[in-house]
């Protein structure tokens, strides 16, 4: 078996691990958060980040959510990474932006954070500000999930079939899953404009 061949049966192989309920529970939660006016923040690090940012255009422009990444503004960012510290930077971020129990935070990640570890810090503070002040929580991350998996209303973890490529499936299956959730009858408003071109 050639390494394409094998990375591809990988991931069929995640495909068909994944939990569609806890993807359908998402779909539900993100239209709810729609229709009482709440908003939708996305977080990530890394390839997440790039994930994050894409997945902001798409759930403002085809599923009509008022999204937003804190990692798209990267003078903010290292400024409050700078004179504040890692582990509170999107903290900080959803503090200034008023995250209150309307809105919903999306979490990408390949680990999901673990503060025993200090492996995205980060995250963990910002979901624990996100739990008191009663906003759902949501996400799609790898291994076991790590603190993201615990506190989320709804919450895919991507199976790991090869310990070698964790990090590329849990990466590229963040995409597989929003463009599932912005293409869901529940989520999606506007047409996608390849598909509206006769």
């Amino acid at each position: 078996m050639t390494f394409a061949e094998q990375f591809l049966s990988e991931a069929k192989t995640v495909i068909d691990g994944l939990d569609v309920a806890q993807i359908e529970r998402m779909a539900v939660l993100l239209a709810e958060t729609r229709s009482r006016g709440g908003r939708l923040f996305i977080l990530g690090v890394g390839g997440s980040a790039a994930n994050a940012s894409h997945a902001v255009n798409d759930f403002r422009k085809i599923a009509g959510i008022e999204t937003y990444a804190p990692t798209d503004n990267v003078s903010e960012l290292t400024a409050r990474t700078n004179d504040e510290g890692w582990a509170t930077v999107f903290e900080s971020w959803l503090r200034t932006s008023r995250l209150g129990a309307r809105d919903t935070v999306f979490v990408f990640s390949v680990g999901g954070g673990n503060l025993e570890k200090n492996v995205s810090p980060n995250l963990v503070k910002a979901l624990q500000y996100a739990k008191t002040v009663g906003a759902s929580i949501i996400g799609v991350v790898g291994r076991d999930g790590g603190y993201t998996a615990q506190t989320a209303d709804a919450c895919v973890i991507v199976p790991t079939v090869n310990t070698v490529h964790t990090t590329p499936h849990a990466e590229a299956f963040q995409a597989v899953v929003w463009h599932l959730l912005v293409s869901h009858p529940a989520v999606k408003q506007a047409e996608t404009k390849w598909e509206s071109v006769r």
